[in-house]
């Protein structure tokens, strides 16, 4: 069954619609990269950032060390395993 007059109308309609606007926006992109604007991201992070992110990261692992390694939380924590290994299955 081929198409109406009516609905190829339409889609020859929607079909210079989707275009106009596919123009508009790729106008607006090709603006974008000329200007170096909104397109623009930085590449990653730099030398001093990487350093912070060193400091931080060994800090963090310093607290968790002492919070798992003291008396009350090693407790608990054998209370546990002890308590999963003498499950019965």
């Amino acid at each position: 069954m081929s198409p109406t007059g009516v609905e190829m109308s339409r889609t020859y309609k929607t079909c210079r619609m989707v275009r106009a606007r596919l123009r508009v926006l790729v106008g607006r992109a090709r603006a974008a990269c000329r200007s170096g604007g909104a397109l623009r991201r930085d590449g990653g992070m730099v030398t001093s950032e990487y350093a912070m992110g060193i400091i931080a990261a060994v800090a963090f692992a310093v607290v968790l060390y002492k919070v798992v390694t003291s008396g009350a939380v090693g407790a608990e924590l054998e209370r546990v395993v002890r308590q999963a290994l003498d499950a019965r299955m």
